[in-house]
């Protein structure tokens, strides 16, 4: 416990030491990418009859604040203030043209009983719900076809209690999918910054559809154990950055995905112009990923100066037969690991099907993939790439990583790739020609 409280401690300096260096230095940023909001009407949750307690329920003085948000339409949108204390809540819904705004010792708590997450239909690109056949439930915090909205404060936090649908998981006893934390569709020109996210019942940030995204400056915790409580997963979205935070979670912290199988084939949207960059974390999981779920396809991902601790898999790249789609022009680039169970992993046969209608000839294809600047320490096993067999990995390209010396218990394994290796110990599969040229980067 002290370990962890540590980390967020450091998490926090390293956060504002960043944004000092933002006002004082070249630091590449995105924060040009959505302008951050002014709202000269502010509103508070208490105008509505909120309660800051921890036992009243609050969900109806939620909806009654943004219906008036939505419906007053105050020229430049309105700020909803969330004031110290501790606000349980159900699901509710944004609008567009706001801010919801944490002050410092706010608190949005999720109730856990269900009858307040209602139950929605499932993604287009999914087909059903990600866990359980039918429907899902809605986010704690919602948005269907929003533009300009912020979700920001004084690191606040949104609490999703996420024990109760953990134990659910576990004891399988789930009628439908567990709901993400925060989950916006079809929306853009969304900025979420400042703000603590803990134990989500699922997912915990989850833009799909969705385009201009800025992603800082957050921190989300969930115990090691907490299953599929993945940190941020921009899905079948563009334009999308996350940069300068801290996540802690039990599954992989960022990963970038498109839809599955014949459903993420079908609505065809893909995920592109993705930018991840100073990211720190731990989990038994995966750090950085892309995938599983790829079949609307992946294009033009940079990951850079991303550090991570006590992980199961680095750097992650996962698709599987039946789910189609591109994965290309993927960067990661400065990276430091330490205590990992595998370094690198770009694997053609990881992740489940929707349904047995899933064609198994719709397979991925995967091209031009550089990581470079890679150091380990204490990583159990340094990689290792199988593609498909009618379908090969290739344009994989690996230089200037160091993920120990040899002699290496479990060396790298390969198959069904093409691509090359420089500078990169311990030495890799000879599927990886040794070449003297850098590879290139797209961005």
């Amino acid at each position: 416990m002290l370990r962890l409280v540590f980390s967020i401690l450091v998490c926090f300096a390293a956060i504002s030491i960043l944004a000092s260096r933002e006002a004082f230095a070249d630091v590449v940023t995105c924060s040009g990418l959505v302008p951050m909001r002014y709202r000269n009407d502010k509103i508070s949750i208490t105008d509505f009859g909120a309660v800051g307690d921890g036992r009243t329920l609050n969900t109806k003085a939620f909806m009654e604040a943004i219906y008036r948000i939505e419906h007053l339409r105050r020229r430049g949108g309105t700020l909803l203030y969330i004031p110290p204390g501790v606000y349980l809540t159900g699901s509710f819904n944004l609008t567009s043209h706001m801010t919801l705004y944490l002050a410092r010792g706010a608190v949005i708590k999720a109730t856990q009983d269900a009858k307040h997450w209602p139950l929605i239909a499932p993604l287009p690109s999914y087909g059903r719900g990600r866990e359980r056949p039918g429907g899902r439930y809605m986010s704690l915090i919602h948005g269907d076809g929003l533009r300009d909205v912020v979700i920001t404060g004084e690191n606040g936090t949104i609490d999703g209690q996420g024990a109760f649908w953990w134990n659910m998981w576990r004891q399988r006893t789930l009628q439908f999918t567990r709901p993400n934390l925060i989950e916006l569709i079809n929306s853009r020109s969304i900025i979420i910054s400042n703000v603590i996210f803990k134990n989500s019942p699922f997912w915990n940030i989850h833009p799909v559809y969705c385009s201009n995204v800025v992603i800082r400056y957050v921190t989300i915790l969930a115990p090691p154990d907490s299953p599929n409580t993945d940190g941020i997963d921009p899905d079948s979205s563009h334009h999308v950055c996350i940069e300068d935070s801290y996540i802690s979670t039990g599954d992989d912290l960022v990963a970038v995905k498109s839809g599955w199988d014949e459903y993420g084939i079908a609505y065809g949207i893909p995920s592109h112009d993705i930018t991840i960059r100073r990211i720190t974390g731990s989990s038994p999981f995966s750090g950085i990923a892309v995938g599983s779920e790829t079949s609307g396809g992946i294009l033009d991902v940079l990951a850079e100066h991303i550090t991570l601790y006590n992980m199961g898999v680095g750097i992650h790249v996962k698709t599987n037969i039946g789910r189609g789609g591109i994965i290309r022009n993927i960067t990661v680039s400065n990276v430091y690991m330490e205590n990992v169970r595998k370094g690198i992993k770009i694997a053609g046969d990881v992740g489940d099907h929707p349904d047995d209608k899933f064609n198994p000839n719709a397979l991925p294809v995967v091209k031009d993939i550089t990581i470079k600047d890679v150091w380990g320490e204490n990583v159990q096993q340094p990689g290792s790439i199988h593609g498909i067999k009618n379908s090969p990995f290739t344009g994989i390209c690996l230089s200037n990583i160091n993920l120990g010396t040899p002699p290496i218990k479990t060396p790298w394994q390969c198959s069904d790739v093409v691509g090359s290796a420089v500078k990169v110990s311990p030495w890799p599969c000879s599927e990886l020609a040794a070449t003297h040229q850098t590879c290139s980067i797209p961005f």
